[in-house]
């Protein structure tokens, strides 16, 4: 990993962007691709999708709508420990997505008027589980109940068809959904699933979706942007990311445990430490070398820590670290520092907050309860990670009586005059005139 020096200098927050470049070039080159295939499914449907199989998964003749035995095969099938954990971080995220449903709220505007804010969830909502470096049944969690959480009724699931499992979803993918009752699922990856969701394939049943929610590459980014207006879609979830910010009495073994532990999933993973502790960025940086080295997927890692995106960066002092952080807005935020729960309050820039040695992102990608799939690329500063939130609309119910119009009446038609929209004031007097 390479040091970046910021000391003694005074920062704006684009000077500390530009230390620390995002892996961007991909993601530009991919928006082109993902929009030519997502238009492909749109106007060619399931044979656009079949010859995409063949060309990116080496798959051909496979059920792309997965048989509902696959799923009961899958379950029976799954190793029991696997089973067992699924289950805890279900319940523990189920618990967790509870909290963002909010109640109805009736607010009295005068006598006879009131204002019902509700939430109402989307009746369909597509779920995009990846399959190319790894298998995640970790993500049908996080997508999948905190939808059904806020009350959807439909969710269609789908995943890239393995070559080597004859075309099939990955067993454990399908174990997970069975253990969640979802049983619409299709065996389709990248950037023409992401298309298939959104517009719909009739020769598959498959109806299109209100909204399209999951994690996946640059080219599954790319076509939620694509398909953005004709549905709604969480984030655009890219590489993942890890800033730990750390002070002197921090932990070196851990810091480097947790920013290789990221490095693993992408060449394009961004492991950033942020320190005003200079021994200690030495003594991270030795033991990243060694991790790194020894690590399964040690040629992975080593491209993704020594990309222009992976870096120690140094600081004068805590407030320096807090304003880099926070104009970074990293996906995973980690807080290594003595005073990690006080301090927390002031890193407001994060797709989540882990706080303190003993809390892992690993700990946060499966059984916290909290979500895994969270805002890349710095747009933590303007958008949350998926939760219950993303599957629900608010919206404001307005409930009028006769007595409560009257009161308002004059004050709608002198706006109304206003504006030169007369018929809306006269949409008023109606109701007052025989």
């Amino acid at each position: 990993m390479r040091t970046i020096d910021l000391r003694g200098r005074e920062l704006s927050p684009a000077d500390m962007l530009s230390a620390v470049p995002r892996a961007t070039q991909a993601r530009a080159e991919a928006l082109e691709t993902a929009a030519r295939l997502v238009d492909d499914v749109r106007e060619r449907g399931e044979d656009a999708l079949r010859e995409q199989a063949e060309r990116f998964d080496r798959v051909t003749g496979h059920a792309v709508r997965v048989p509902e035995q696959h799923l009961a095969e899958a379950l029976d099938t799954l190793a029991p420990d696997v089973r067992t954990a699924l289950e805890e971080a279900i319940r523990r995220v189920r618990l967790a997505s509870a909290a963002q449903v909010p109640a109805p709220q009736v607010t009295r505007i005068g006598d006879g008027a009131t204002i019902t804010q509700r939430w109402q969830p989307v009746h369909r909502v597509g779920v995009y589980i990846p399959g190319g470096k790894a298998v995640y049944p970790s993500s049908v969690v996080m997508n999948v109940v905190p939808a059904q959480v806020a009350g959807v009724r439909q969710i269609a699931l789908a995943s890239p068809p393995q070559a080597d499992q004859d075309g099939r979803v990955h067993p454990t993918i399908l174990a997970a959904a069975a253990l969640l009752g979802v049983t619409e699922v299709y065996a389709m990856g990248g950037a023409g699933a992401i298309g298939a969701l959104a517009h719909g394939v009739d020769s598959l049943g498959l109806d299109p979706v209100d909204v399209v929610s999951g994690p996946g590459n640059n080219y599954v980014a790319s076509a939620k942007r694509a398909v953005a207006g004709v549905v709604g879609t969480d984030s655009e979830a890219g590489a993942t990311e890890i800033l730990v910010v750390a002070d002197a009495a921090a932990d070196p073994r851990l810091i480097a445990a947790d920013l290789v532990s990221q490095a693993e999933h992408d060449e394009q993973a961004s492991a950033v430490l942020v320190t005003d502790a200079l021994e200690l960025a030495e003594r991270v940086r030795e033991a990243v070398e060694v991790l790194a080295a020894r690590t399964r997927h040690s040629e992975r890692v080593a491209a993704a820590l020594a990309g222009p995106q992976s870096a120690i960066v140094l600081v004068d002092d805590r407030e320096t670290a807090v304003a880099f952080s926070n104009a970074y807005a990293p996906e995973h935020l980690e807080l290594h520092l003595a005073d990690a729960e006080d301090a927390a309050a002031g890193f407001t820039s994060a797709g989540a907050v882990f706080v303190g040695d003993q809390t892992p992102v690993s700990l946060g990608d499966y059984m916290a309860g909290s979500n895994h799939v969270l805002p890349t690329g710095g747009q933590a500063r303007y958008a949350p990670g998926l939760g219950a939130y993303t599957f629900l609309r608010p919206q404001q119910v307005v409930s009028y009586d006769r007595a409560a119009l009257a009161a308002v009446r004059e004050g709608v038609v002198a706006l109304a005059d206003t504006e030169v929209l007369p018929a809306h004031g006269e949409a008023i007097e109606a109701r007052f005139t025989a």
